[in-house]
C-alpha cells in the first residue's frame, strides 16, 4: 500500500508504532499549508522555517511521548502548534505580522490586476494601503482571523482550530472585523 493513499490517522498510528517513513509523509502532505500558515505570520524566509522546524520538532516529541490524542485531526494540531509558536514569538518581540504570500512578497503588491493607466495604478496603490490600516486597527482576534481567511485561505473550520475557539466564535470575529472595517471606513470618510 502506497503512503500518499493512506489517511493521516493511520499515519500517525504507524509513526507511532515505529515507521518513520509514515512521518515523512505526513509532513510532506502538510507541509505547504504548515509553512505558509507560518509564513503569513511572521513574513520572514528565515524565521518561518525556524518556526516550522520547531513546530514540527514539537509534533515529533509528542507523538514519541504518546501523548498525541487529536484522533483524525493531525493538521489542525500541527497549525495550531505553529499558530502558538508564532504568538510565543511574537510576545518575545513585540511586533504585529504583515500580510505576505508564500513566496515572501506583499501580497497586496502581488495581487494581478488588468494593465492600467498611471492614475489607476497609484489609486489601487492607496487602496492597498488603506486595506492594510484598516485591518491593522482590528483587535488582534479579528486581525487574525483576517488574515486566515483571506490570505491564508484556511477554512473557517481550520482557523477554529488553529485558534482554539469554536467555528461561530471565528465566523463572529470576521462579521465583527467586517463590522467594525465598514465603521472605519464611513467615520473617516475613507474611498476605496
Amino acid at each position: 500500500m502506497k503512503m500518499q493513499s493512506i489517511g493521516d490517522r493511520e499515519l500517525v498510528k504507524m509513526y507511532m508504532a515505529g515507521n518513520d517513513n509514515a512521518l515523512s509523509e505526513l509532513i510532506n502532505r502538510h507541509k505547504d499549508k504548515v509553512f505558509t500558515s507560518i509564513f503569513l505570520f511572521v513574513k520572514d524566509q528565515i524565521l518561518a522555517e525556524d518556526i516550522f522546524q520547531d513546530t514540527f520538532i514539537k509534533v515529533v516529541e509528542t507523538l514519541r511521548r504518546g501523548k498525541y490524542s487529536e484522533e483524525g485531526k493531525f493538521l489542525p494540531w500541527v497549525l495550531r502548534i505553529s499558530y502558538n509558536l508564532c504568538i510565543d514569538h511574537y510576545r518575545k518581540v513585540k511586533r504585529t505580522p504583515t500580510i505576505t504570500n508564500s513566496d515572501g512578497y506583499d501580497i497586496f503588491k502581488v495581487l494581478k490586476f488588468a494593465e492600467d493607466n498611471a492614475e489607476e495604478r497609484i489609486i489601487r496603490n492607496q487602496t492597498r494601503t488603506k486595506v492594510r490600516q484598516l485591518i491593522a486597527e482590528l483587535p488582534p482576534e479579528q486581525k487574525e482571523v483576517v488574515i486566515l481567511r483571506h490570505y491564508g485561505e484556511l477554512s473557517f473550520k481550520e482557523i477554529a482550530a488553529i485558534t482554539n475557539v469554536s467555528i461561530n466564535t471565528a465566523l463572529g470575529r470576521m462579521r465583527y472585523a467586517l463590522i467594525n472595517m465598514r465603521k472605519m471606513i464611513v467615520d473617516n470618510q475613507i474611498a476605496l
